[in-house]
């Protein structure tokens, strides 16, 4: 039987770093092509089969655990001008 973790044990797990990830090789199930990913979690550049997130090995990271992810209150940076011959973007 397995154990369920109590809410103590599990917001200490959620702030605890996570490892590295595993690379991960296997067939495409669409076309065959030998493919590799990253914790069980696989798209093919071949055929576009992408692999349901769930099959992954391991959770995912929250964005708060994001180390490459913008401190708190930074804006968004400003669209770059149309170039020639390009219709602006809108709201611009």
């Amino acid at each position: 039987m397995t154990r369920r973790p109590t809410g103590a044990e599990s917001s200490a797990d959620a702030t605890a770093p996570l490892p590295a990830p595993e690379l991960t090789e296997a067939e495409c199930r669409r076309c065959g092509t030998y493919i590799a990913g990253l914790d069980g979690r696989y798209a093919c550049g071949v055929c576009g089969w992408v692999n349901d997130h769930s099959e992954g090995h391991r959770r995912l990271p929250r964005a708060d655990e994001d180390p490459d992810r913008p401190p708190r209150g930074r804006k968004r940076p400003k669209p770059l001008p149309p170039g020639p011959g390009e219709a602006p973007p809108p709201g611009y």
